[in-house]
């Protein structure tokens, strides 16, 4: 019944997307505003007996510092012991909207150039050895693609005796 009221509610609002029917991003904020910011939240199977998994690791917050994240993340779970047994994920999105400017008192935009890089000089190393080990795939032409199609059905088989032999009864 949520994910009906939350579809009504959010339909032809911009800033809503569901990822799945229990994951839910809201951009809290205008597109170009630097102190804008977006929440993920994600049901758990006993939701609303138990929190929901509330995420700010979208690419879309790389300008925000890990301490003003926690800090808003830490506000969230307040709301969420306080909802806890009740549908909670349009209060947490609209408490989030009303508390915008509270939460992003502390935010100075970080250098996303710098992230990036930094993350990309940390993470390569660990990826360049793994992809020297990974054999290339074997490239086919649309020739060979094609003629491969042709043999197997739609999950990738070949036909049950494909290569059986035909027994041809020869009478004398």
């Amino acid at each position: 019944m949520e994910l009906e009221a939350l579809r009504s509610i959010y339909e032809g609002d911009e800033s809503f997307r569901e990822l799945s029917p229990v994951s839910f991003q809201y951009r809290i904020g205008e597109s170009g505003d630097p102190k804008a910011f977006l929440i993920e939240i994600s049901w758990t199977e006993t939701y609303p007996q138990t929190p929901p998994i509330i995420s700010m690791n979208a690419f879309f917050n790389n300008t925000i510092s890990s301490a003003v994240k926690q800090s808003i993340l830490a506000k969230l779970q307040e709301a969420v012991e306080v909802n806890l047994g009740t549908a909670m994920t349009y209060t947490l999105f609209e408490y989030a909207k009303d508390n915008k400017e509270q939460f992003m008192e502390n935010h100075h935009p970080v250098n996303s150039t710098t992230s990036i890089s930094n993350i990309i000089s940390v993470e390569t190393p660990s990826i360049a050895p793994s992809s020297k080990k990974k054999d290339k795939k074997e490239q086919l032409s649309k020739a060979q693609k094609r003629k491969l199609a042709d043999k197997t059905d739609h999950k990738g088989e070949l036909p049950r005796g494909w290569n059986w032999v035909d027994v041809v009864k020869m009478a004398a």
